[in-house]
């Protein structure tokens, strides 16, 4: 099933007083979620931050690791069948890229907030793109401009489902991440 846009609407980011943009499309399959992570990664800049929200098993890393081929395949680096690990147990993975460097964070064993710090989370937020799951880990460490895209089961898909099945994508573009959403819904 094609990937299609279901819902759009202006809002305020609790974070501040950024502007913000939310759009929600229903992703059918993995190659939907790939498609969505390539659409993304065309708009994606060094200093980007883009927290994949969800519950275990929803589709964060899956999205990751194909905005990361994606983002290769934009620019002539590596290729389709590279492997992308789970950060799950480094709790980081950085990949050289155009036209920035991808950190990768899986901060879901992380106890507190400046526990990220001996990540080096600052140094990527500066200037590489950070794709960070479980991001509300970081609590007031994480930055109000940013892209928050949160995965959810669909369709009565039971958590955990690892199969691909349905899931719903709710992305929440805070600061220049809302004229970019903006400009993806319009595609």
């Amino acid at each position: 099933m094609a990937t299609e846009t279901k819902k759009t609407k202006e809002t305020v980011s609790p974070d501040s007083a950024l502007p913000s943009h939310v759009i929600s499309r229903r992703l059918g399959s993995v190659d939907a979620t790939a498609a969505l992570a390539g659409e993304v990664a065309a708009l994606a800049r060094g200093g980007d931050v883009i927290a994949l929200g969800g519950d275990l098993g929803c589709g964060k890393t899956t999205f990751a690791r194909a905005f990361i081929r994606a983002l290769a395949a934009l620019h002539g680096e590596g290729d389709a069948g590279e492997e992308v690990p789970s950060p799950t147990f480094t709790l980081v993975q950085i990949y050289d890229r155009s036209p920035a460097p991808v950190w990768h964070f899986d901060l879901y064993r992380v106890e507190k907030p400046e526990d990220a710090y001996e990540l080096g989370i600052e140094e990527a937020f500066e200037s590489a793109i950070s794709l960070v799951e479980w991001p509300r880990k970081l609590g007031h460490l994480l930055p109000a401009e940013r892209l928050d895209l949160d995965l959810e089961f669909s369709d009565g898909a039971p958590p955990g489902d690892a199969s691909g099945g349905p899931r719903m994508a709710t992305l929440t573009g805070y600061g220049a991440w809302a004229a970019r959403l903006e400009g993806l819904e319009n595609r």
